[in-house]
């Protein structure tokens, strides 16, 4: 294989370009052929230098699929690895975690793996990959440093990096009478002002959205409905309609508590209101066809110098503290870290709030009214 990699080439190899979708129901089928686990060990005492020779003697190549709303998106981690590895020949492709992980899948029953590493919104799949032993069971250097809703036991997977997702706002946009908490967003006067990514297109803003309903009832969802909100499609797409002066207002899109007072957007975590957080997860595959450098990548964004340089602040380590003066993630409550990985790993009652979210924001024909669907305005 050239040392090039084109990103049709990494997305479908081999017959996995054409089985496509119907990878879920192979691997289902072959999951007894899965490789064996096999124990993870004690912690990684090498440095990144000498994993960093060790990656070059074993071919120096490296394949990450990392979920992610634009292709460039992680354009910062490839840098920053590149910076610190030169030598590396990385090829880092970002797309939606719910398509990589049907590739992953795919790639796995027609046997054309192509990443190393998988890091993924995704959180279920890690836990069914390790069931069905396809996760390299690895305890990086630092692991035992990291928040124990942060790693698998067993080294199976491990997040590196903590996201949450909340509202957000354009300071000159709204003025001095801001929207502080989610129930600000149905006042009249922010109808047509309020950009947001779909819910029922993303997991991650789906459980924001089922957070907003359970905590202020669907009748608050009927309002904010009301208020000709434009939908894209990302989690991008809120703070990058905010940014361009577009909209005032984004719902279910990342940001950050310790951004410079000029930045055009502003992150909301409203005291004793919900948001939500999560551990982005990340594994090394059991059958990856270059693990050293799998691991010096692990052990790179697990160092204590990548956690200090998150764009939010948090960190997934317990001994680094937080920028500003945010609390770790895990001492927010109504981040509720707990929820998401309950939440994604209920599949049908994921699509159930797909499908009622749906019908709220205009995608299914229909009257988009608690009544019409059957549901009490204040459940």
């Amino acid at each position: 294989m050239s040392s090039f990699l084109s990103r049709r080439r990494v997305l479908t190899t081999g017959a996995g370009a054409a089985l496509g979708l119907g990878a879920v129901g192979a691997t289902t089928a072959t999951a007894s052929a899965a490789p064996a686990r096999h124990t993870s060990g004690p912690e990684e005492t090498r440095t990144l230098d000498e994993l960093y020779q060790a990656a070059l003697k074993e071919g120096g190549k490296l394949v990450v699929y990392a979920g992610g709303d634009t292709p460039t998106q992680q354009d910062g981690t490839k840098a920053g690895f590149k910076a610190r590895f030169p030598d590396i020949d990385l090829t880092l492709i970002v797309d939606y975690s719910k398509y990589h992980d049907v590739r992953v899948d795919n790639q796995f029953a027609t046997n054309t793996l192509v990443p190393d590493v998988v890091q993924l919104q995704t959180l279920q799949d890690f836990v069914r990959w390790k069931r069905q032993g396809r996760l390299l069971h690895y305890r990086p250097a630092g692991f035992s440093k990291v928040h124990d809703g942060f790693k698998d036991p067993q080294g199976a997977w491990v997040a590196v990096a903590a996201i949450a997702f909340s509202f957000m706002y354009g300071p000159q946009a709204v003025g001095s009478d801001a929207p502080r908490t989610p129930l600000d967003l149905v006042d009249p006067r922010w109808k047509g002002a309020i950009a947001s990514s779909y819910p029922h297109d993303d997991d991650a803003v789906l459980y924001l959205y089922s957070l907003y309903a359970r905590t202020y009832g669907w009748s608050w969802v009927a309002r904010l409905a009301a208020q000709d909100v434009r939908f894209a499609r990302g989690s991008n797409s809120p703070g990058d309609a905010v940014r361009a002066g577009q909209k005032a207002i984004g719902v279910g899109g990342s940001g950050s508590l310790v951004a410079p007072s000029s930045s055009p957007v502003r992150f909301v975590v409203p005291e004793e209101h919900p948001f939500m957080a999560w551990g982005q997860r990340a594994a090394i595959l059991q059958q990856a066809a270059n693990p050293t450098a799998a691991k010096l990548y692990l052990n790179w964004q697990l160092s204590t110098a990548t956690q200090q340089n998150a764009f939010n602040g948090w960190s997934v380590r317990t001994d680094v503290t937080p920028g500003g003066s945010l609390k770790p993630i895990w001492e927010y409550p109504n981040a509720h870290l707990d929820g998401f990985p309950k939440f994604m790993a209920d599949r049908a009652e994921v699509e159930r709030w797909k499908q009622t979210f749906a019908l709220y924001f205009g995608e299914v024909k229909g009257d988009p009214t608690p009544g019409w669907l059957g549901l009490h305005p204040g459940a």
